[in-house]
């Protein structure tokens, strides 16, 4: 049973967790979170919908229903992870499952861009890299500790230098990536600005 979600907040320097693979390539967001799902209001149910139809198929033994996964936060994936359709829901899915960061092969490009929105580090290995991982994750429970600044993953045995786009490295350390975050510390320099556009004092006055 997992723990109630709680949305990752500001900066992100560190990220330890358990592995969990998914081998193959082009696995693409309708996967991830079929169309049926994207009708609810909010996000909040989505994480036990994940990869739905795939868990569906291999009747308990898809990656995500093992019992030696269900505490993993760290997906390792192959190549073009998250194509096909650019809904939001697919890492929205994900992340309330339980998943803090990725690393593949490649990403698409909207995924991509839609995971670093919500605090998903998504960090990129060469082929045989990410077949190492997979490889030594069949066999046994495979604990990273990934260091963002240095874009660095090692576990006991294992050891990668992780590439991932500078200025997406950027926004974890500086907390940038979280919107909200921002606008709250920055409430004051909003408030000075509000404050100084003309039309807004025209239309307060003419209230």
């Amino acid at each position: 049973m997992k723990s109630e979600f709680t949305p990752p907040i500001g900066r992100i320097s560190q990220i330890t967790g358990k592995c969990i693979s998914l081998i193959g390539n082009d696995i693409d967001t309708d996967r991830i979170i079929p169309a049926r799902f994207l009708k609810c209001v909010d996000f909040d149910s989505l994480g036990k919908s994940v990869f739905e139809d795939d868990r569906k198929t291999l009747k308990g033994s898809h990656a995500f229903d093992l019992k030696e996964n269900q505490d993993s936060s760290i997906l390792i994936v192959n190549s073009n992870f998250g194509c096909g359709s650019s809904r939001e829901h697919a890492p929205q899915a994900l992340i309330r499952w339980g998943i803090r960061a990725i690393i593949g092969e490649s990403f698409a490009d909207i995924f991509y861009s839609n995971c670093i929105a919500i605090g998903i580090p998504c960090f990129t290995l060469p082929k045989k890299s990410i077949q190492e991982i997979q490889k030594y994750n069949v066999s046994q429970s495979l604990l990273l500790e990934i260091d963002m600044k240095n874009s660095l993953a090692k576990s006991k045995d294992l050891n990668f230098n992780l590439d991932i786009k500078e200025s997406s490295r950027k926004m974890f350390l500086s907390g940038e990536w979280d919107a909200t975050s921002t606008l709250l510390e920055n409430a004051n320099l909003i408030e000075n600005k509000f404050n100084q556009l003309p039309y807004i004092k025209f239309n307060v006055q003419l209230l």
